[in-house]
């Protein structure tokens, strides 16, 4: 039987991954085993991008849920369906943000700028733009491709992962450079 759909403005139902909390060993092996090295592939791959073109920009992906925004939105304004978080300025420089913020509006889609996101972990830790490493996290609100309640695709899915794909040949293109038309 399908979840039920929570009435407008109403959360989804939180859904339990695990059957309990882990156990301090399990979240130590698994800290060791997947999020060391993560880190250190992360690393190595700025270290590398950098030394290569002189500079590296880290985009870091995430779905927000959709009541995040509508918590964090002025009544009559209206919501952004990306936020971009580089921590206020400090992990990315303004010519990576605007060419980011610039290729997600080209694609139609509404962004707004560290609110209610701001960045996490990856772009504190990682964002240093005045040493050539720019980090933007980059939070798209579920509700345009996923049904929240029943954690199912949206019948536009595959519209909205052409827009996406179009955001990203539009960013790894090097800035002065026109795609090729098809």
């Amino acid at each position: 039987m399908p979840a039920r759909q929570p009435p407008h403005g109403e959360s989804p139902p939180i859904r339990t991954i695990y059957r309990g909390k882990l156990s301090l060993a399990q979240a130590q092996d698994r800290i060791h085993r997947f999020w060391h090295p993560y880190h250190q592939a992360l690393s190595a791959l700025i270290d590398e991008t950098r030394a290569t073109f002189g500079q590296a920009v880290l985009i870091d992906c995430h779905s927000m849920p959709h009541e995040a925004i509508e918590a964090h939105t002025r009544p009559g304004q209206p919501r952004p369906q990306v936020v971009l978080g580089d921590r206020y300025g400090v992990a990315a420089g303004r010519e990576v943000m605007d060419r980011i913020e610039a290729a997600f509006a080209s694609a139609g889609l509404r962004v707004g700028r560290n609110a209610p996101f701001a960045g996490a972990y990856v772009t504190q830790a990682y964002g240093r733009p005045l040493r050539g490493v720019h980090v933007v996290q980059v939070e798209i609100d579920r509700a345009l491709y996923m049904d929240e309640a029943r954690v199912a695709r949206l019948a536009g899915f595959a519209d909205f992962r052409a827009v996406i794909a179009g955001v990203v040949a539009e960013l790894v293109q090097p800035p002065g450079v026109a795609l090729a038309a098809e």
